[in-house]
């Protein structure tokens, strides 16, 4: 599996990249699209909407089960990707060019995993 270095990850497999200006892009990482199988629907908030860190703020629909994803911030919604609710295949296909939202707001500390952690914890998830 790939983990960029340049990404932060979460716990509930979300990666995180920052963007000029305080916005963050968040969407799933590889393990997350390998474990649900194929996606076949994505259910977003609206951009204003109010986000809370470790709350969750979308679900996608697989072939396996609906699972939703958990913020790894509070703050606001700037900017859905519009083109993955008509091709939610895009994650599995490239889950990171594929990002779900945009948003800003304030990230608790201790919640974002560099690759090398991340990779870590999987590690232990598999023994």
């Amino acid at each position: 599996m790939n983990f960029p270095a340049n990404l932060k990850y979460t716990k509930s497999h979300e990666w995180v990249k920052s963007l000029e200006g305080g916005i963050y892009e968040i969407g799933l990482t590889d393990y997350a699209q390998n474990e649900l199988g194929d996606i076949v629907f994505v259910n977003l908030p609206q951009a204003g909407d109010s986000i809370t860190a470790d709350a969750s703020f979308a679900d996608v629909e697989s072939v396996k089960a609906v699972s939703d994803i958990f913020s790894p911030l509070t703050g606001t919604v700037k900017e859905i990707n519009e083109a993955i609710l008509d091709a939610p295949e895009a994650i599995n296909k490239a889950p990171y060019d594929t990002w779900l939202i945009r948003a800003e707001g304030d990230i608790p500390a201790g919640v974002l995993l560099s690759a090398d952690e991340y990779q870590a914890l999987l590690s232990k998830k598999e023994q």
